[in-house]
C-alpha cells in the first residue's frame, strides 16, 4: 500500500504579529500583513513551496501579481497547521475538484472566466469563507475568497478584482466560460466546501 502524500502546510499569522512578505528569499519586503484579512478572517497562508528549510512560498491577494512571495519562517509570528485537502480548477474542462491526499473526493461542473476576462491560473489559497447574502444575492449562499486577483476586468466592472468561488443567479452558467474571472458553483457544493475546507487550503487553477 503506497504511503499517503504529505499534507499541505498552512502558515497562520499569530494574533498581534505582523509578517513581512519578500519578493524572493532574502529579497526586498513587498508588503507586511497582520493576523486578519480585509474581511476579518484569520490570515492563513497556503504554503506552495519551501527553500533552505527557512523560506516559505505563499500567495497574498494584491501582492506579487498572482505570483508567490516569500516568508521567513525564522522571523517568527507564525503558527502552523496542515490539511490533506486541495482544490483544483480546470478551466478547459470547467470543473472544480476537491482532492484528499491526491485522490478525487468530489468533482463538480462550474462556470469560469469569459475569454475577455479569463480566470487567472496558478497556485493560490482560500483566504476567507463568507456569507454571500451579506454582499449580494448574486453571490449565492457562500463565497470562498482566494488569494488571486483579476488583472483583466471587464469594461465598466465595479465589483472589485478579487477572485473567488461563489454562487450565481444563473443556473445556465455551469459548464461555460461566462464570468468576470470568478468561479461559479452551485449552492449545495459551496455549502459542502464551506464545511470541510479550512482557510489556507491550496487552490490550483489550471488552463
Amino acid at each position: 500500500m503506497p504511503a499517503p502524500r504529505p499534507a499541505h502546510v498552512i502558515a497562520k499569522v499569530r494574533n498581534g504579529s505582523v509578517v513581512a512578505l519578500h519578493s524572493r528569499p532574502f529579497g526586498r519586503v513587498v508588503a507586511r500583513v497582520g493576523a486578519r484579512t480585509q474581511f476579518g478572517s484569520r490570515r492563513a497562508l497556503g504554503v506552495v513551496a519551501s527553500r533552505r528549510g527557512r523560506w516559505l512560498a505563499v500567495t497574498e491577494a494584491g501582492v506579487g501579481g498572482n505570483r508567490v512571495v516569500w516568508v521567513d519562517a525564522r522571523a517568527g509570528g507564525l503558527s502552523y497547521s496542515r490539511t490533506r485537502l486541495q482544490l483544483e480548477v480546470d478551466l478547459s474542462a470547467r470543473t472544480l475538484t476537491l482532492l484528499r491526499d491526491g485522490t478525487v473526493h468530489r468533482r463538480v461542473s462550474v462556470a469560469v472566466g469569459a475569454s475577455s476576462s479569463p480566470t487567472p491560473t496558478g497556485h493560490f489559497a482560500v483566504t476567507d469563507k463568507l456569507d454571500g447574502r451579506t454582499f449580494s444575492a448574486a453571490y449565492g449562499c457562500c463565497i470562498l475568497a482566494l488569494s488571486a486577483v483579476q488583472p483583466h476586468l471587464p469594461a465598466g466592472w465595479s465589483g472589485g478584482n478579487r477572485v473567488a468561488i461563489h454562487g450565481t443567479l444563473s443556473p445556465s452558467d455551469f459548464g461555460r466560460a461566462v464570468s468576470a474571472g470568478c468561479v461559479h458553483a452551485r449552492d449545495a457544493d459551496l455549502r459542502y466546501l464551506m464545511r470541510v475546507v479550512p482557510l489556507g487550503t491550496p487552490v490550483v487553477i489550471r488552463p
